[in-house]
């Protein structure tokens, strides 16, 4: 069930949208750089992502920027005040937790109207708050239940509410559906993306599942080894990866290694396994690149079959298949190296054997160069 939100409980809980601005920060662990140079600029009423593996640094950063870890180097301004210096208390900023964080003894109410005490808001504007928070997520008629009789789509909620109480400038996500099953984290983060677009909150939202950060997120930043590798749409990153580790991160990405030789019209590529791809003129091949492109980018032919107009064929073998129900995953191999080409499922199409040769095509404007 979705939230029902109650668009009389917006107004009071609606505060002006500011920027996030990171500035030269760099943040080391005893030898271990965690951050490196990190700039980034944050609109006021976006909802952004921080997006990466495992120790990339970006739970790092959400903290820094809510007053739990300190930079060595740099700054961090919210509406162009700087912060830095600011411990989490008086900093504006609501972060809600991976584990939700929420008092176990104490009601959904309590729980909500916790922050708002320790800040010394009066009996009655708890009140108020806390029924609007718990309005806004659509809890309202479970404000006496304890977090342990709810889902852990509600005590997911509740900790938005009680976040969202205090009426912080930004709001912080630390992985918040983490703890979810895939069908409830599908439901949930559609309802923060609608909640978030209601409030006009800037919002930060750290994970490391790309689904999650292409559905929800107006831009992202792909971060690896501290370092901010590329900032962009959704779409923008997956249709231009500023590198070969955002191509790869980014959705499944094929690459081939090879060698550019020749000049001009005669201009080509030469992939491992004794294959040769012609380039075209206007493409922009950085020394030393590798060709990447996407699965549905290409086509699955018959080992006859020629690329259509000035489109690019490979000969393959297919080496393995998998039915993804809209779609067809074909592992294939292009000389030494595998590659997935996905094909459209259609009832009654013949489907491309294991073993059977066959031939990929592609066309120029699906290629991408890389060279790093």
């Amino acid at each position: 069930m979705r939230m029902a939100i109650d668009m009389n409980a917006i107004a009071p809980l609606t505060t002006p949208a500011v920027s996030v601005d990171i500035e030269g920060v760099n943040l080391s662990y005893g030898d271990n750089h965690v951050l490196k140079n990190v700039d980034l600029a944050i609109r006021p009423g976006e909802f952004f992502a921080f997006l990466g593996p495992s120790g990339c640094g970006k739970t790092t950063l959400l903290r820094l920027i809510a007053g739990f870890n300190q930079a060595d180097t740099g700054r961090v301004t919210i509406g162009g005040k700087d912060i830095s210096t600011l411990p989490p208390w008086k900093r504006d900023v609501g972060m809600v937790f991976q584990s939700y964080a929420l008092w176990p003894h104490m009601s959904v109410a309590r729980n909500v109207a916790f922050g708002l005490e320790e800040r010394g808001v009066g009996r009655d504007e708890v009140k108020r708050r806390v029924g609007v928070a718990l309005d806004l997520v659509g809890l309202g008629h479970l404000a006496e239940r304890r977090p342990s009789q709810l889902s852990g789509g509600q005590q997911q909620r509740v900790a938005v509410a009680r976040t969202v109480a205090v009426e912080p400038k930004v709001l912080l996500l630390d992985e918040p559906l983490s703890n979810l099953d895939a069908k409830m984290r599908v439901q949930v983060r559609r309802e923060l993306r609608d909640l978030q677009q209601r409030l006009g909150l800037t919002t930060i939202f750290v994970t490391h599942d790309q689904e999650e950060a292409n559905t929800i997120c107006d831009r992202i930043a792909v971060m690896n080894d501290g370092i901010v590798q590329q900032v962009g749409t959704p779409m923008e990153l997956y249709e231009h990866p500023a590198n070969l580790f955002v191509a790869n991160f980014l959705g499944t990405a094929n690459i081939l290694d090879g060698k550019v030789a020749g000049t001009g019209a005669d201009r080509h590529f030469d992939i491992e396994g004794g294959l040769r791809l012609p380039i075209a003129a206007d493409a922009e091949v950085p020394e030393g690149a590798k060709l990447v492109f996407r699965p549905q980018h290409a086509n699955l032919a018959q080992p006859s079959a020629a690329a259509a107009g000035p489109g690019l064929a490979l000969p393959c073998v297919v080496a393995h298949r998998e039915f993804l129900g809209a779609s067809v995953r074909y592992g294939v191999k292009i000389g030494t190296t595998e590659v997935a080409v996905d094909m459209p499922f259609q009832s009654g199409r013949d489907l491309h054997e294991i073993g059977a040769a066959a031939t990929v095509t592609l066309s120029p404007h699906a290629l991408i160069w890389l060279a790093r």
